[in-house]
């Protein structure tokens, strides 16, 4: 399944050679939400790994991206302990203007509602 985030990108890191034949890069988008009268902030970390270590390096930072993205998760067992790590493996980046970002739903609304004709609507039976 894919994800996708938009949000400010605020840092780029060096590419890594993990093996011979094993290559990443991490990247952090910052996402700021207005929630109930609170700005709330975020910061997600993605990681890109070989052909796609490259994807950062036309975005500069500050700048406002789209992020495409696949959650992988593993299991990792050393001296008997268990430990469990997530990455957001980002396959896609593209610029986002101002003007590209989702549209704010009017106070009272949903994407439901607004999408069905007012036929429909009116044909609801709740």
């Amino acid at each position: 399944m894919s994800y996708e985030l938009t949000g400010k990108l605020i840092a780029k890191y060096d590419v890594v050679q993990r093996t011979a034949t094993f290559k990443t890069r991490e990247f952090v988008i910052e996402k700021t939400e207005d929630i109930g009268g609170r700005t709330i902030t975020n910061y997600a970390k993605f990681q890109c790994v070989q052909d796609k270590t490259s994807l950062p390096d036309r975005f500069n930072i500050g700048e406002t991206v789209k992020v495409y993205f696949n959650i992988k998760g593993s299991k990792w067992e050393k001296s008997g302990q268990t430990n469990y790590i997530t990455n957001l493996d980002a396959w896609r980046m593209e610029t986002v203007s101002l003007g590209q970002e989702e549209p704010a739903l009017a106070p009272g609304s949903s994407p439901m509602n607004d999408s069905l004709p007012s036929s429909v609507e009116d044909d609801l039976p709740f």
